[in-house]
């Protein structure tokens, strides 16, 4: 096979033209590499590049490779030239199953043999993706994290037809191009991180259904009380940490039966009218009309504050 050595890698090629797309190539071309951008249709040109101008201001705080330069970037809609002489693809194609499939299809073929092909989706299993893929052992998922740019996770795992040498490969590269990976352990839905989310979507979507809270007042409670410290700690060591020298064990054992009924009692909430409106309302009186570009430049801005504060904490620089 003709895929290159993790370290070797050159050319980068990130398909679609959303904030994930654009966001990866923001990343990719912030660590060095050539990136190619696949766009469905090139007027969405204006607003890839406007997202690149965003994630490029938090980027150059957060320090660029040597080399980085957004002059790498070449954006085209001709699939087959995009991806002609790709050293590793980074798709982030739409959310619909069979628009997948059917890009696998042709991926499969056009990506020059061995190449790995790695998808961005959030909710979608490799072993449906790769179901018309004339090559599906080179195809892997590689889920980030939004913004892709600047938060360092990726969850990789394979599907039924993927090689495990093509799963170890996405590892290395993913790594070596400045991420955090996590190799799932078996495929399921949501993948890890997606999941542990979602948990806390959904309390919070029965606390404003059942008139408990207000969106403002979640993500009050969220950004005052767990966030900064699963910055440091992730959930398991901070409940191991916080109750002394028992450690989970004495969490478990002292609070886990008091705790059966807060964990079991809640399924998904239905999603009515009301409840749409009031999640909706919440939020627009949250952003007090702000725009979105305004919105995103100011959670990146922090996020570059909370990671390089994080990584001094880590190193014992404060």
């Amino acid at each position: 096979m003709a895929r290159p050595l993790p370290q070797d890698v050159k050319h980068v090629v990130s398909i679609g033209g959303g904030p994930i797309g654009a966001g990866w190539a923001a990343h990719f071309l912030a660590r060095g590499y050539d990136v190619t951008g696949y766009l469905h249709a090139m007027p969405e040109e204006a607003v890839y590049r406007k997202i690149l101008d965003t994630a490029w201001l938090s980027l150059e705080q957060l320090g660029l490779a040597e080399g980085a330069s957004r002059e790498r970037l070449r954006l085209t809609d001709n699939l087959e030239d995009a991806v002609r002489t790709a050293d590793f693809v980074q798709e982030s194609a739409p959310e619909r199953l069979d628009l997948k499939q059917a890009l696998y299809a042709k991926l499969g073929t056009l990506v020059p043999e061995g190449v790995v092909i790695s998808s961005s989706t959030s909710g979608f299993m490799m072993t449906d993706i790769q179901m018309l893929c004339p090559t599906p052992e080179r195809t892997v998922i590689g889920h980030p994290f939004n913004p892709p740019y600047l938060l360092p996770l990726v969850e990789i795992i394979g599907g039924k037809k993927t090689s495990p040498d093509a799963v170890e490969w996405a590892r290395d590269f993913y790594a070596h191009a400045g991420k955090a990976p996590l190799v799932m352990k078996k495929e399921i839905p949501g993948f890890v991180a997606t999941r542990l989310q979602e948990a806390i979507w959904r309390e919070a979507l029965h606390m404003v259904a059942n008139g408990e809270a207000t969106p403002e007042d979640i993500d009050i409670a969220l950004m005052n009380g767990p966030a900064p410290r699963l910055a440091i700690q992730g959930q398991c060591m901070a409940f191991h940490v916080a109750c002394g020298e028992g450690g989970m064990a004495t969490n478990l054992d002292q609070f886990g039966p008091a705790l059966k009924l807060p964990w079991t009692r809640l399924q998904a909430p239905e999603l009515t009218k009301e409840l749409r409106d009031r999640m909706v309302d919440g939020c627009d009186a949250i952003a007090a009309g702000r725009h979105f570009e305004e919105m995103a430049a100011e959670r990146d801005r922090a996020i570059v504050g909370i990671l390089k504060a994080v990584k001094a904490a880590r190193a014992g620089g404060v």
